[in-house]
């Protein structure tokens, strides 16, 4: 199976209910961020495409017909190259309502990721360090300045 749907809007742009939508028309399973936390292998596969190392593409999305949300977003470029046939949507939003809904979510959530506790506990909780790593690679890597 390849990827036939790329989601190259950032997360907090509709994309859970485009997951939802693209499954309900046949296009499922869809990858969502959500999936990192079910699939805690990918981790590391993750880590190294931000690290800009060569990824197996195939090996995130076996078995998977679209990507939408982060991570995939982040490597949209990356993925067109690899799957050319895949068609593109990007979901947008009001950038002020946008940045609003991710400040009280995503970055409440992986805020606490920098703090020294929830490094702590990283040490010994796979789903902290998860939070961690889905932090540099949203707000350091996608919203980096000059990005």
């Amino acid at each position: 199976m390849s990827l036939e749907v790329i989601g190259a809007g950032f997360g907090r742009t509709g994309t859970m209910s485009l997951k939802v939508a693209l499954e309900t028309l046949g296009f499922g399973p869809c990858y969502h961020m959500t999936e990192v936390f079910t699939h805690p292998e990918h981790v590391e596969l993750w880590r190294a495409a931000t690290q800009g190392k060569p990824v197996a593409w195939e090996q995130i999305f076996d078995g998977y017909r679209a990507t939408v949300d982060w991570p995939g977003c982040t490597f949209y470029a990356q993925l067109m190259q690899r799957y050319p046939d895949a068609k593109v949507i990007l979901t947008v939003r009001d950038p002020q309502k946008w940045y609003e809904s991710v400040y009280n979510t995503i970055y409440r959530i992986t805020g606490a990721a920098s703090s020294p506790v929830f490094y702590l506990a990283s040490l010994v909780v796979p789903a902290a360090k998860r939070m961690r790593h889905a932090r540099r690679m949203i707000h350091r890597g996608c919203l980096a300045e000059g990005s």
